[in-house]
């Protein structure tokens, strides 16, 4: 197995290794929330019934406090048919009905005649009796609030009786008052964990808030939808209160137990965007020093071709001086070049390159021409002629016929030996693309990215170097780009090189 295949296998245990862990965490992360989730339910729930319960004893203290208004209602008329027996000049026997007139101790009385002049009074305070015109004005203030109660005193005399609530009374109502607010502010509001909204009978009036954002309480749409959502996730408790009649309350998860559902989501993408970081990081780093490898290797290489190759540039001269077949000693001159160009392609690594306007066309056919010997008698090598011939393209020469080489030796083994390669250039705008067609066995369409990585490679002794080394010079010495444009098993491959004109 190559290098690039057992890092793909790594990268795959890797992945779903880290997808394992990343499920577990989710998983538990869950399970600790829907745990939290149904406790904080429990306790609403709880809340929920102690507002109800404490609803109806407010409430019941209503019904009460009816009650004590009943009874006073009795007292007074009592105490209106002991003062109309007192005026009666037949009944002699008044003890009983002074008792009931004395007995009144609590509930304040008016009674006035006919032009609305006080006759009597009795338990109204001193600031109020002391002066006309207060008195005056607390008899319009009984009349608005109930009717009188007619006395008929001698003949066709009437009287007339009013009165209020007593004193106990009124301060037994400001409690009421009291217990109603803190019942809303209090028992409703103050001791809930969750997001509370209090609202009238029509459900549209906001009376009280509790634990909702001000953004939501200042835009209308969101508090609507805030209700909606707040009804959609737990039934509205309806209470009955004294004088404001049905009123509701909305309640929903709190906040805490929303971030908590979202928090391993976060924490994830975090500790993600770290990951990423880091390993674009290392990514950087680890390239600087496969760049230095690279350098290294390369500048070592030419080095130590550069001996040899003067020594068979002596030798070739020698033969010749000797007189062996000039024919010979030619074809070893073309090599001995050729070891040259590869001498200054392995020196130019690392450095970079000086770009100079080259005839495409030409560069090509010279890479073929020298090529063409060398392959297997049938592989068939052709460069299409294109309408400018004279087209030129920046480029180094020797890094360029270098790429050009890798690319049609690949040819050669993907068609065992046997089959055809065409060459074409195709001018599009600015820039100029490069075109070799193969005929052999075809690149999968998994794969037509991953040919370029280092180390990638179907060849039993390849070392997966050769397109990665082409990518290398295509796109970071010329500033262009190299691709497979199209490839299928078993109908051929065409690597496509993009340069600008």
């Amino acid at each position: 197995m190559d290098l690039y295949s057992r890092k793909q296998r790594w990268k795959l245990v890797l992945a779903a290794v880290a997808m394992l862990l990343v499920g577990a965490s989710l998983w538990y992360s869950s399970r600790i929330v829907d745990d939290i989730r149904a406790e904080e339910r429990r306790k609403v729930k709880l809340w929920a019934e102690a507002v109800q319960n404490r609803a109806e004893l407010v409430n019941y203290t209503e019904r009460l406090f009816e009650r004590l208004r009943e009874e006073e209602r009795k007292k007074v008329q009592l105490f209106a048919d002991a003062m109309q027996r007192l005026g009666r000049a037949d009944d002699t026997d008044f003890s009983f009905y002074l008792r009931v007139v004395q007995d009144n101790t609590t509930v304040p009385v008016v009674i006035v005649d006919a032009k609305r002049e006080v006759k009597f009074h009795r338990n109204l305070d001193s600031t109020v009796v002391n002066h006309p015109e207060r008195l005056r004005v607390l008899v319009d203030s009984m009349a608005a609030q109930r009717p009188a109660i007619e006395i008929a005193v001698h003949a066709n005399q009437k009287q007339y009786l009013y009165y209020t609530d007593s004193k106990v009374f009124t301060e037994l109502q400001e409690v009421m008052d009291g217990i109603i607010s803190s019942f809303i502010s209090e028992t409703v509001m103050s001791t809930a964990a969750v997001p509370v909204i209090y609202t009238d009978s029509t459900r549209t009036r906001i009376l009280e808030t509790a634990n909702i954002e001000e953004e939501i309480l200042a835009d209308t749409t969101a508090l609507r939808a805030q209700l909606a959502a707040m009804e959609k996730a737990n039934a509205p408790i309806a209470i009955d209160l004294p004088g404001k009649g049905r009123n509701y309350i909305y309640y929903e998860e709190s906040l805490v137990i929303k971030q908590l559902r979202y928090f391993p989501y976060v924490q994830l993408a975090i500790l993600a965007l770290f990951l990423l970081v880091a390993y674009a990081l290392f990514s950087v780093f680890r390239n600087a020093e496969q760049n230095q490898v690279w350098v290294g290797m390369a500048k070592e290489t030419a080095h130590q071709l550069g001996t040899p190759l003067s020594s068979l540039m002596a030798w070739i001269e020698l033969l010749k001086d000797q007189g062996v077949d000039p024919s010979s000693v030619n074809e070893m001159r073309k090599d001995v070049d050729r070891l040259e160009v590869i001498t200054e392609r392995f020196s130019k690594i690392g450095s970079a390159p000086d770009l100079a306007p080259e005839k495409l066309y030409h560069t090509l056919r010279a890479t073929v021409l020298y090529l063409r010997p060398r392959l297997p008698s049938r592989a068939r090598i052709e460069v299409s002629t294109p309408a400018d011939t004279e087209l030129q393209v920046p480029l180094n020469r020797p890094l360029f016929s270098w790429v050009l080489e890798n690319l049609i030796r690949n040819a050669i083994d993907a068609m065992e030996g046997e089959g055809s390669i065409t060459i074409e250039i195709i001018p599009e705008g600015d820039h100029v693309h490069v075109d070799v067609t193969d005929t052999g066995k075809g690149i999968p369409a998994a794969q037509h990215k991953t040919v370029f990585q280092p180390g990638f490679t179907t060849k039993k002794r390849g070392w997966g170097l050769g397109l990665s080394l082409t990518k290398r010079i295509i796109e970071q010495y010329h500033g262009g780009r190299i691709v497979v444009k199209k490839s299928a098993p078993g109908k051929g491959t065409t690597f496509r090189i993009s340069l600008k004109s």
